[in-house]
């Protein structure tokens, strides 16, 4: 199995393990509660720790990623792909204890940055035919499907949020 499936996946274990918990504690658990769950568990695991996972293989390994990207070796933009990665990461792990709009945030800067690079991948292979698996394989298919999957949460977490104020809200109009 390619590696670059690794975080997402622990990002989605972490979801089970953390909701799994919950319910076994409270003996319910909401819609709301499972994607809540879901989208911090791919925040802090996957953008943040799989994030600072990419910073050091491109900062410390930068000759191994540029080969497995197809990449030719010694390239300045590697240092500045670590660090956006570096600092995705650490927005991802913040996420953790800043919640609300800095999870909106996050999520568009990440996705903004994963989505150009996925359009970056697919130009690559248009015009130089590069077909590495760094380049056409996993991480291409993660670079669109990550930032989906975490916009989608994150509509459908806004939606469930704003019910759950507005019931709660009828139900204090009522009771006065």
């Amino acid at each position: 199995m390619d590696t670059a499936y690794t975080w997402f996946l622990l990002g989605i274990l972490g979801a089970l393990i953390i909701s799994g918990i919950q319910f076994y504690l409270k003996r319910s658990l909401t819609t709301k509660k499972i994607v809540e769950n879901v989208l911090l568990s791919l925040l802090v695991i996957t953008v943040g720790f799989g994030s600072i996972w990419i910073f050091i293989g491109h900062a410390f390994l930068s000759n191994q990623v540029a080969a497995y990207i197809g990449w030719a070796a010694g390239s300045p933009f590697q240092l500045e792909v670590a660090f956006t990665n570096l600092a995705f990461g650490v927005l991802g792990i913040l996420c953790f204890w800043i919640r609300g709009n800095f999870w909106t945030a996050s999520i568009i800067g990440f996705s903004i940055f994963y989505l150009g690079s996925a359009y970056g991948h697919i130009i690559n292979i248009l015009s130089t035919g590069n077909y590495a698996p760094g380049n056409a394989g996993t991480v291409l298919i993660l670079d669109i499907l990550i930032p989906i999957l975490l916009i989608v949460l994150l509509v459908v977490y806004k939606v469930q949020e704003k019910r759950a104020m507005d019931n709660a809200i009828e139900s204090l109009e009522r009771s006065l």
